[in-house]
């Protein structure tokens, strides 16, 4: 199967999980289309100053691919960690954990939940 980016859903989502400003998602797969032991894949896009809020990983494992762009995760325990181009951030367990856009350019990665 080939999915052409003009099939793919776009979607601007405001203050993802309690997060600040605007984050764009462009959701390769979805719905019908995701397998059965997965329910999210697509690239993640926050501009300046946005962040997607602190929220819980229970029964999955979500792994962010950092493309470009400079962040700060905080992990569960409470340490601010910076990431950037080629980082992989890996959260699952039970695990919460947030990423917000600390540098002047776009912040840019691959998101994927795998269910446990």
């Amino acid at each position: 199967m080939i999915k052409k980016k003009s099939d793919m859903e776009n979607r601007v989502v405001e203050n993802m999980r309690g997060g600040e400003k605007s984050v764009y998602q462009e959701l390769f797969l979805s719905g019908s289309d995701m397998a059965k032991h997965s329910r999210l894949f697509g690239k993640m896009t926050l501009p300046k100053g946005a962040s997607i809020g602190e929220h819980q990983h229970s029964g999955e494992t979500e792994y962010y691919y950092i493309l470009s762009g400079k962040g700060e995760v905080d992990e569960k325990d409470g340490a601010l960690r910076e990431v950037g181009p080629g980082d992989l951030v890996i959260t699952g367990g039970g695990a919460f954990h947030s990423i917000k856009n600390s540098g002047d350019e776009d912040l840019v990665f691959i998101a994927l939940i795998i269910l446990d």
